[in-house]
């Protein structure tokens, strides 16, 4: 058990040696930007940054105006629409009463004739009756 235990710890100890010794020699192989590059990629990078966040300021910008315009017709409009929608529900109701007086009178006029007719049948039956 304690050769077990010993040689997994060299085996470790070797792994971690031969990382770095293999990490190191992958940064040598690295192509590195000269300062001049580096400086030159660096002002495109920061360049191109700020001209995309004063397109989307602008976009946004643009957007909200719109948004508040529309926003503000949309507005009159639906107030335009329910101020119609009140006269039309106004003026429907007038009408329905109207028509329902109109339909009283009828039914009233056709009652009183009928009740008429009615009177007058009793009476030609009564006449006939005598």
């Amino acid at each position: 058990m304690a050769n077990k235990e010993a040689n997994t710890k060299k085996e470790n100890n070797k792994n971690k040696k031969s990382f770095f010794k293999d990490f190191k020699a992958e940064l040598k192989k690295v192509n590195w930007p000269t300062p001049k590059q580096l400086l030159n990629n660096t002002i495109a990078v920061v360049t191109i940054v700020i001209i995309t966040a004063v397109i989307v300021f602008a976009l946004d910008v643009v957007f909200e105006i719109l948004n508040k315009q529309g926003v503000d017709k949309i507005k009159e409009v639906i107030v335009t629409d329910n101020s119609v929608l009140n006269e039309t529900t106004n003026n429907t109701t007038q009408e329905n009463a109207s028509t329902q007086n109109e339909t009283t009178a009828e039914s009233n006029t056709t009652q009183e004739n009928t009740e008429a007719s009615n009177t007058e049948n009793n009476a030609t039956q009564n006449n006939v009756a005598q």
